[in-house]
């Protein structure tokens, strides 16, 4: 019999193979598909409405796709209105022409790789709201989509079969977008420590400067947080030398 630790780890191992499973069905999964998923771990029907409640949260469709413009924020509604409306001037391909196309591209020719390019244009904006929601800008999701679809028609050329293209062009781009928000994340995380740095010194210089009222210096400083000087110097640089209870 699963432990309880070990209940938690197959049930979350479960719950991210079934994302898996929907984001190769264009965001979209059945409830019998996680309904099997799941059988195993013996799940109550009101623990398997919550599963179905927390795909839906991750934009993804339980039985029927979600409709991701209601997760866009007003802005992004206006932003993405003005920049479909730019590509419906583009012209359009068809199924056989798009195949000819991708061919091409394959083949190397530079004309077909932008043709394809715009081709898929579209394409990289229903990617990318998958991905809104996420701390970045949906205009920025959309630029890294693009750059990486233009560095990936050049790439077609290892492909075997033009119906590999769709699939290979996506993966980039989701690569791409998924990379974004995780640099964005880190240099989040990295903005917060150094703001929690600053603010930790001129807390403790404002509270030694009430008491002594007068400007303190950093030594004062040292003393009273048990803070390196380099320490305090650094979170000086960081505030922009805006410390003012700081000498």
């Amino acid at each position: 019999m699963d432990t309880g630790r070990e209940r938690e780890i197959k049930f979350a191992k479960t719950l991210e193979q079934v994302k898996k499973t929907a984001k190769n069905q264009n965001n979209c999964i059945s409830k019998e598909q996680v309904q099997e998923a799941f059988a195993s771990l013996g799940l109550s029907e009101e623990q398997m409405e919550m599963v179905y409640g927390y795909l839906r949260q991750h934009k993804i469709g339980v039985g029927e796709p979600v409709d991701l413009d209601e997760y866009l924020a007003e802005e992004e509604k206006d932003y993405l209105a003005a920049y479909l409306e730019a590509l419906s001037a583009l012209p359009r391909l068809s199924a056989g022409e798009k195949e000819a196309v991708t061919l091409s591209a394959m083949a190397g020719d530079g004309d077909a790789r932008g043709r394809l390019t715009e081709a898929y244009l579209p394409e990289v904006v229903e990617i990318a709201k998958l991905y809104a929601g996420q701390g970045v800008y949906l205009e920025d999701l959309i630029g890294e989509g693009n750059v990486a679809l233009s560095a990936g028609v050049t790439m077609l050329g290892a492909l075997e079969h033009a119906f590999e293209a769709q699939g290979m062009l996506a993966r980039l781009i989701m690569d791409a977008m998924e990379e974004y928000i995780a640099q964005n994340a880190e240099e989040e995380k990295k903005d917060k420590k150094i703001v929690d740095k600053v603010n930790k010194v001129a807390d403790i210089a404002h509270g030694l400067s009430k008491e002594l009222r007068r400007k303190v210096t950093v030594e004062e400083v040292m003393e009273e947080s048990g803070l390196s000087r380099k320490a305090i110097e650094d979170a000086i640089r960081m505030s922009g030398d805006k410390i003012e209870d700081l000498a």
